[in-house]
C-alpha cells in the first residue's frame, strides 16, 4: 500500500471512529484546540475533547468506545508538550466535579484527579496535615501526581500516597494500594490506560502556621529560582543519579540558547520557554539539542521529565540560531 493510499485508509478509519463516539452526559467536542489548555501555549488539536460529568460517565463512553480508539488524561496541561500535529483518539480532561479536596479519615485526605497542588496542600493545613506542603510547589493535578510520582522540595507522591482510585479503559473502576504502582523516580507502573479519578493523601500532624510557613518558603523559592509567569513546561528533564539536570545543561553552554521561538530559560536552564510564537516542534528539537549538547559535554545522557504526546506536523524548518 502506497503511502497515499495509507492516508486515506487512516482517513477513513478516523471518520467511522467518530460516528460511533458513544453519547454522554459531559462534554464532548470534536477537532478541540489543545494550546490554551497547556502552559506552552502551543501545539494541534485533539480528535474529540471529553470533560466527563462525573466518574460514572467516564466509565461508560469508555466501556462503549471502540477499544481501537486511543485515549489519554490531560490535567493542567502543565509537563506536557502537545505536538503540532495533534492527538489522534480522546483527550479526556477531568474538570470542576474531579477537583473537590476533603478530609475522609485521621491525617488524610481524599482527593480527586482534578484537584490542584495548591488546593490539597491548603485543605491539608486547614486540617493540620503536615508533610504534603510540597505539592504546593507543583504545578499539576492530583492525576498528574500520582501517574508520575511528582516531587519537588524533598517530597514525593510516593512518600504520602495511600491507594488511588483508576478507570481502566474498559470502565473498570479500581482502587490500587499504593504498592501496585512500583513508584520510582518520576515514574509509576499505572496499567495501561488507566485514567486516576482519585487519592488518598497521608500526612502527619502539624500546626497551621508552620505548615504555611513552609507553604511561603517553598513558594518563595520558586518565585525566586523558575521563570513561573513565562509559558513553560516546568523542569524540561530528570536529574541523573549523582547529577542535576540543570548545571548539566548550563555546564554544555546552553543557558539561554534559541531554536525559532523556543528558548532554554536563562533564570533556570531546566526550563525551555515559548517566547510567544514557537511551535511544538520549535520547543521539543530546543530539548534534543540540549541533550544532544550535553551528552557531547559530560557523557551524561537527560532523560524527558516533560511529557510529549500526539504527532509532528512536518520537519522542523528552523535552524539553531545560538544565545539572544
Amino acid at each position: 500500500m502506497n503511502s497515499r493510499s495509507a492516508h486515506a485508509e487512516e482517513g477513513l478509519s478516523l471518520a467511522k471512529a467518530r460516528l460511533e463516539v458513544p453519547k454522554v452526559a459531559g462534554k464532548l467536542t470534536a477537532d478541540a484546540p489543545l494550546a490554551p489548555l497547556v502552559w506552552f501555549k502551543s501545539g494541534g488539536t485533539a480528535e474529540w475533547l471529553f470533560e466527563p460529568k462525573d466518574v460514572a460517565d467516564l466509565q461508560a463512553f469508555l466501556r462503549e468506545l471502540d477499544p481501537a480508539v486511543p485515549v489519554m488524561a490531560l490535567g493542567l496541561g502543565s509537563n506536557l508538550i502537545v505536538r503540532d500535529g495533534g492527538v489522534p483518539g480522546v483527550v479526556v480532561r477531568l474538570g470542576k466535579a474531579f477537583a473537590k479536596v476533603g478530609k475522609s479519615a485521621d491525617l488524610t485526605l481524599d482527593c480527586g484527579a482534578g484537584a490542584s497542588g495548591i488546593l490539597v496542600s491548603s485543605t491539608a493545613r486547614d486540617n493540620g496535615i503536615a508533610g504534603l506542603e510540597f505539592l504546593r510547589s507543583i504545578p499539576g493535578t492530583v492525576g498528574g501526581f500520582v501517574r508520575m510520582n511528582g516531587g519537588a522540595y524533598g517530597g514525593e507522591v510516593k512518600d504520602i500516597l495511600v491507594d488511588c482510585d483508576v478507570v481502566q479503559r474498559d470502565g473498570t473502576l479500581l482502587t490500587l494500594p499504593a504498592s501496585d504502582l512500583h513508584y520510582t523516580y518520576r515514574h509509576s507502573e499505572l496499567p495501561d490506560g488507566a485514567i486516576v479519578v482519585g487519592a488518598r493523601f497521608m500526612g502527619h500532624p502539624g500546626k497551621a502556621e508552620d505548615i504555611q510557613a513552609e507553604m511561603d518558603r517553598i513558594s518563595a523559592s520558586r518565585e525566586a529560582s523558575q521563570p513561573l509567569r513565562s509559558k513553560t513546561g516546568g523542569s524540561t528533564f530528570k536529574n541523573p543519579d549523582g547529577y542535576k539536570a540543570w548545571e548539566l545543561v548550563d555546564q554544555a553552554g546552553c543557558r539561554g540558547l534559541t531554536l525559532g521561538g523556543a528558548q532554554v530559560s536563562e533564570k533556570h536552564c531546566n526550563f525551555l520557554l515559548n517566547l510567544g510564537d514557537a511551535t511544538s516542534a520549535d520547543i521539543e528539537n530546543l530539548g534534543e539539542e540540549v541533550r544532544r549538547r550535553v551528552k557531547d559535554k559530560s557523557g551524561v545522557s537527560l532523560e524527558w521529565e516533560i511529557q510529549r504526546v500526539g504527532t509532528c506536523a512536518k520537519a522542523p524548518d528552523e535552524q539553531l540560531v545560538g544565545k539572544k
